[in-house]
Formats: C-alpha cells, sequence, structure tokens
C-alpha cells in the first residue's frame, strides 16, 4: 500500500503520513486531549495501557481507543485487532 505524507486537517501544521484510506487525517497532537479522557472500566484501562509512542505513531491504535470513549464498548474484533497490533509494535521495537 503507498503511503504518503499529508498535512493535518485540523491544524493545517504538522504532516502525518496518510494512505488513499484514510478520510479525515489528524495528528498526535490534535486528538490528545480527547485521548486523555478517563477510561473507568478496569478491563479497557488495562487494554489502553500501553506506551504513548504507540499512539503518537499509529492511528489505528487513536482510532479504536476513541470509538470505546465515544461508544463505551468495542466488538471482540475490535479488541483483537487493537492488540495483534500492539503486539506486533512491541516485536518491531
Amino acid at each position: 500500500m503507498v503511503n504518503y505524507k499529508q498535512l493535518c486537517s485540523r491544524c493545517k501544521k504538522n504532516y502525518v503520513p496518510a494512505s488513499w484510506r484514510d478520510r479525515y487525517i489528524q495528528c498526535y497532537d490534535c486528538q490528545k486531549k480527547e485521548l486523555s479522557t478517563e477510561i473507568e472500566n478496569k478491563d479497557f484501562k488495562k487494554l489502553f495501557n500501553i506506551p504513548e509512542e504507540f499512539y503518537k505513531k499509529n492511528s489505528f491504535l487513536r482510532d479504536i481507543k476513541l470509538k470505546y470513549i465515544r461508544f463505551k464498548t468495542l466488538t471482540e474484533r475490535q479488541i483483537s485487532a487493537f492488540k495483534e497490533t500492539v503486539k506486533k509494535m512491541k516485536e518491531s521495537k
């Protein structure tokens, strides 16, 4: 898949890696306030307790966390995809 850099849609300052699938691209700095929302569920709190560096590098992880914050639940497929992505990032680190 071809990746390129595009300006953040919100702040228009930072470049963000993107592909043809991404519609509304935001940098980590613009999403930081929303991502810092406190999570009350113990299981999901443990799931989302990963290094901040992972959220900076991967927009998919940010997207899953934001969906949980908005809807207060995730499907099994979303959870497994999140865990798999984190596992791959830890291995490559």
